[in-house]
């Protein structure tokens, strides 16, 4: 018998339903799904897991918070703890008769490291069976039965590496997180978490931040006009000078402009915009965030897309497609669906087919495409929106450049040149197909030199420059990758952890006071944790474990004497450390100002003495007693902004698995929703504070 381990179920039906050809009998085995067929006359069980079925801690003796010095923990043993006992016991049951073992997670660092685990507890058991390795990157009859019918081997090196991250960031996580939680006094549920990923690219929302409150605003002004040509075509123009950077420049300007302008120089061009490049992980992600997913709920789609069998792999770095893929069959396949047919007609009419390529290369996974045709019914309406742009942004890959012609004139009014500048679109090509390209033409009428034209309106505009924007999503993953922070498969989980923790909330994403206390204190006396250098440097040196330059052992002890140097500094220097995270826990605390009349006070987060139910208070107290309950459950972040409705301060409550509510504290707000004045009677009574 072969077994086949998958890294989930859903993969190990779909892989088991391919190779028997639908002809699968299913057993459990302690409460485990096992899927049973025969293939090329030979007997096969497939096994999915749940992802990592193992994962790295320290023994017991290290749980201790208090007993246990942080410092400890950097040349502290590891071992590997099950987390999925059901799987590993039925896993190690049905190992026991397998003759060969195939490995059939995915094919990345990831996958690799799981499907080594999964192979070392089967060799508990059974310690003479084969074990092999299915690569694939798409789960569709073509790809598993291609690499089923020619399995290699595992990839040590990369499960190494992968071993290599698990051990290196429990180390900086757990050593760091215990150190400055337990010096600002913010433990068990109230911890700070700091880890080798993670705190760099907090450092890199907080510095935007800053940047933005620093902000000095540099004031400008601007002159347009409105003009009309003698046939009543009408269109605008703006100075030459397009910022006046002194208001008397700009008024002398103004002033001389009279009722009629001549045209003095007419500039065409033809403009090529080129087609996106292919899909990887991170440009997927931004894609995503265009259309208002966030970074997590658009790789979790995508993974449910990819082990459905609608699209290829969705973790690749890879933006030029291998020679492997029929680009023209995918098309031909696409244009089967009417939703479809016109672009792919498109891509098949020209005579050659030239696909983008990005600046990436890569072999392990292509880029993402689309795998099978699916129907709008077939999919739910997220899944749609992210397959249909797979599908689109696959098509325009494959045909020509769009080309737009732009036009630019200069007109004479009075001796003051204004530019006036239009285009219109030549040839639509891929733009015509990919709505997700913002680009309109813009109207500019015929014109000729010496050609006179009215002066309908004129505008001085005072403007400003303005702060630079807070990044989304989407753009920190593109400079997380720039920076060499994280992997494709870990960038989207560190944004979800650094919101679930109540450092950043909404998106664009904006830090808490808390979190700016971290990153300063982190800035100010350990560097190197919070900058990209050090992070970069480890995953320069976990690339060299997959190439084979580095053990793994050598790069976890170079993190732990890089770990070892950084909180020697933090310990000499805990007190003041102390002093500055907790004041920006307590500015964390500050909901907004208390709305009762003659009142300056803030409301601020407290906690009953008696319940230990969190409330909001003046902080004006005995003075004031304004009071307002919040929900219970929950992680609580404050945003300093007001309601639209009724201007009272608002909170945002984040609950692991749904979506951040934000709350208006107004129990009487006339823009209450009915589900908050259906949870509020059902629960506001017993939550109140004394």
């Amino acid at each position: 018998m072969k077994l086949i381990i998958s890294e989930k179920e859903i993969a190990a039906g779909r892989i088991a339903k391919i190779l028997s050809g639908n002809g699968v009998d299913e057993e459990k085995v302690y409460g485990v799904p096992i899927h049973h067929f025969k293939h090329g006359g030979e007997d096969y069980k497939v096994i999915g897991l749940k992802g990592h079925i193992l994962k790295v801690d320290y023994p017991k003796e290290y749980a201790n918070w208090f007993k246990v010095d942080p410092i400890e923990l950097i040349d502290a043993p590891i071992e590997k703890i099950p987390i999925q006992k059901k799987i590993i016991q039925a896993l190690v049951k049905v190992s026991g008769d397998a003759d060969e073992i195939i490995i059939a997670t995915d094919y990345d660092r990831e996958g690799e490291l799981i499907g080594y685990d999964a192979m070392q507890l089967v060799k508990e058991k059974n310690t003479i069976a084969a074990a092999k390795r299915a690569k694939f990157s798409a789960i569709t009859p073509k790809d598993i039965n291609e690499a089923f019918s020619k399995p290699g081997k595992i990839d040590l090196n990369l499960a190494f590496a992968g071993r290599a991250r698990q051990d290196i960031d429990l180390i900086w996580g757990a050593t760091l997180t215990r150190f400055i939680s337990l010096t600002t006094y913010q433990v068990k549920d109230k911890f700070l978490s700091v880890g080798r990923v993670q705190t760099p690219t907090l450092a890199l929302i907080v510095e935007r931040e800053l940047e933005i409150k620093s902000f000095v605003p540099t004031p400008y002004w601007v002159i347009s006009v409105k003009l009309k040509t003698q046939s009543g075509e009408e269109f605008e123009a703006t100075h030459k000078t397009k910022r006046f950077l002194n208001k008397d420049d700009a008024q002398a300007a103004y002033i001389k402009l009279g009722d009629m302008g001549t045209v003095i120089g007419v500039k065409e061009s033809i403009r090529e915009i080129k087609p996106l490049a292919p899909l990887n992980t991170t440009a997927l992600i931004m894609s995503g965030s265009s259309i208002g997913f966030s970074a997590s709920k658009t790789i979790s789609i995508a993974e449910s897309l990819y082990m459905n069998g609608y699209i290829s792999y969705p973790r690749t770095d890879n933006t030029v497609y291998p020679s492997s893929i029929d680009l023209k069959e995918i098309v031909r396949m696409l244009g089967t669906s009417g939703q479809y047919r016109e672009m792919s007609e498109a891509v098949l009419s020209q005579d050659t087919i030239v696909a983008s390529r990005g600046k990436k290369r890569s072999t392990d996974h292509p880029p993402i495409y689309p795998t099978t045709v699916a129907g709008k019914d077939s999919l739910n309406g997220d899944e749609w929106k992210l397959y249909d742009l797979i599908v689109r942004r696959f098509i325009c890959t494959l045909l020509p450049a769009a080309k737009v012609r732009n036009i630019t004139a200069s007109i004479d009014i009075n001796e003051e040149i204004f530019i006036a500048s239009g285009s219109n679109t030549v040839e639509a090509s891929w733009i015509k197909f990919y709505p997700y390209y913002r680009y309109k033409d813009v109207f500019i009428p015929h014109l000729e030199e010496k050609q006179m034209l009215t002066v309908t309106g004129k505008d001085l505009l005072d403007k400003e420059t303005m702060p630079p924007s807070r990044y989304t999503q989407g753009k920190l993953v593109e400079k997380m990758e720039d920076l060499g922070l994280g992997t494709k498969a870990t960038r989207h989980t560190i944004i979800q952890n650094l919101i679930q923790r109540g450092y950043v909330s909404g998106n664009p994403l904006q830090p808490s006071e808390k979190a700016i206390a971290v990153v300063r204190m982190l800035k100010k006396h350990a560097e190197k944790i919070s900058s990209p250098d050090m992070t970069s440097e480890l995953e320069m040196y976990m690339d060299g474990i997959v190439n084979g330059d580095e053990t793994k052992e050598d790069v976890i002890s170079r993190s732990r004497k890089m770990l070892s140097e950084v909180m020697a500094v933090l310990k000499n220097e805990k007190e003041e450390i102390s002093q500055e995270i907790k004041k920006g826990i307590k500015e964390d605390l500050i909901v907004g100002k208390c709305p009762a009349e003659n009142c300056s006070g803030d409301l601020v987060v407290r906690t009953s003495r008696k319940t230990r139910k969190r409330f909001l208070g003046c902080n004006a107290y005995p003075e004031c007693t304004t009071t307002f309950s919040l929900p219970q459950k929950g992680l609580l972040i404050t945003t300093r902004e007001e309601c639209k409705h009724c201007k009272y301060p608002m909170v945002k409550i984040i609950t692991k698995g749904r979506r951040p509510w934000d709350l208006c504290i107004n129990p009487e707000c006339p823009g209450k929703d009915e589900k908050y004045k259906n949870y509020k009677n059902n629960r506001g009574s017993k939550e109140a504070s004394d």
